[in-house]
């Protein structure tokens, strides 16, 4: 037990060393749901027993940056979800400044290195889903000038501009306009997320961006066969833009058993809310029942490397991060309950061969590269081109009526 307890102390203090960046982590939204964004209520600054996320945990896991997901739901009606985005930019500016000793605002690539240096971990924004832009360039600027750095171009519902990995197909992946965001992302140096999108969305948002893209929290689809996941023909076109897939750690993203029983949960529910459309206290009362009845398979460290494996054997080492998920699902794989555990995981990769600098590659150089690269891409756009005045109603003519937005898939 004492040699294990060592090699995990010298993994935090290697993955530290990158430093360790993941790719999105839900805890504001906890934090609106259960206080109110009230940090006296729940103060992160000790052990929280209702969030997988917290300092003390955040330090033992060695994470050294960490993308807070700003995310509203996608099914908001008008322009909620900008407003819902702007409250989430305020909380993760009031957390932030409430705890100056541990967190850093980071607005980029050299961010990350001075929080690193000075012992603290940086905190970047990030938007999943283009929903919180109201399908607006100047609405994405703002966004940008108060501190957002990626956004996934979609959720689990289509926008005006872009199919979802979890809707039916409006688009055919990118509209004019969708391409049009990718533009202006680039030239602001906005990551280009593309966790969550339909591959036809992919493979359009990999043509047009001129700066490398990333999965904030996606894992490989040639494993487990779900809609979220990547296919290896985007991962080989992922190569080749340079860019990062961050494996998530979402069970049923990992598990090809688990993911079956997820399909079959939301059918179920679907069935149920279609039965009793009044009655959503019943729906989650037979859920709950549902749910005993079905549990789910553990999901293990080990699936979780594979996903790890299977994405460096196809895009190379170069092209793989981390991000975990925390505080967006319920229930993580055994052993990687919260965000302390970080290193176990690489320690996983370590005892598959994995040298420091693959692990340190993995944990967040990768990561830090794309970041710097945007970045890069950016100023140079800025010399050539300014900002985009396009409206959507100036790109895309008004889908008929047979290819309206049909509702999600849950």
């Amino acid at each position: 037990m004492a040699a294990v307890t060592e090699d995990l102390i010298e993994l935090r203090e290697l993955l530290a060393a990158a430093p360790l960046v993941d790719g999105h982590n839900d805890l504001l939204w906890e934090m609106r749901d259960q206080a109110g964004y009230d940090f006296d209520r729940i103060d992160i600054a000790a052990r929280v027993a209702t969030t997988q996320t917290d300092i003390p945990r955040l330090r033992a896991g060695g994470v050294g940056a960490q993308f807070w997901s700003v995310f509203v739901p996608s099914d908001l009606p008008g322009d909620t979800a900008v407003t819902a985005t702007l409250e989430q930019l305020d909380a993760w500016r009031a957390m932030v400044a409430r705890y100056p000793d541990d967190l850093m605002l980071a607005l980029g690539a050299d961010d990350v290195r001075r929080a690193a240096e000075t012992g603290r971990i940086a905190s970047l924004a990030g938007m999943e889903g283009g929903q919180s832009i109201g399908a607006s360039l100047g609405a994405l600027r703002m966004m940008y000038a108060l501190g957002a750095r990626y956004m996934t171009l979609t959720h689990n519902d289509n926008n005006p501009w872009a199919d979802s990995a979890t809707d039916e197909p409006a688009h055919d992946g990118l509209t004019a306009f969708g391409e049009e965001v990718v533009r202006e992302m680039n030239r602001l140096g906005m990551l280009v997320d593309l966790s969550h999108v339909a591959p036809t969305t992919m493979h359009d948002a990999l043509r047009v961006s001129e700066s490398p893209v990333v999965f904030s929290h996606s894992s490989a689809r040639a494993l487990c066969d779900h809609p979220r996941n990547v296919p290896d023909d985007v991962l080989t076109q992922l190569a080749a833009n340079r860019g990062v897939c961050m494996v998530t750690f979402v069970p049923g993203f990992v598990s090809e058993t688990v993911s079956g029983v997820w399909r079959d949960y939301y059918d179920q529910r679907r069935r149920l809310r279609a039965e009793h459309p009044d009655d959503e206290k019943l729906v989650e009362a037979e859920m709950h029942h549902w749910e005993l009845a079905h549990p789910d398979d553990p999901v293990t460290v080990e699936q979780v490397a594979d996903h790890v494996d299977h994405v460096r054997d196809v895009a190379g080492i170069e092209h793989v991060g981390v991000g975990g998920d925390y505080d967006g699902v319920p229930k993580l794989p055994v052993g990687l309950e919260d965000v302390s555990t970080y290193p176990v995981l690489f320690a996983e990769l370590r005892r598959r061969g994995y040298s420091d600098a693959d692990l340190q590659a993995v944990a967040g150089r990768n990561a830090l590269r794309v970041l710097g690269a945007a970045e890069a891409v950016a100023r140079d756009l800025q010399t050539v081109r300014g900002p985009s005045l396009a409206r959507i109603g100036d790109l895309d003519a008004p889908p008929q009526p047979s290819d309206q937005v049909r509702p999600a898939q849950r």
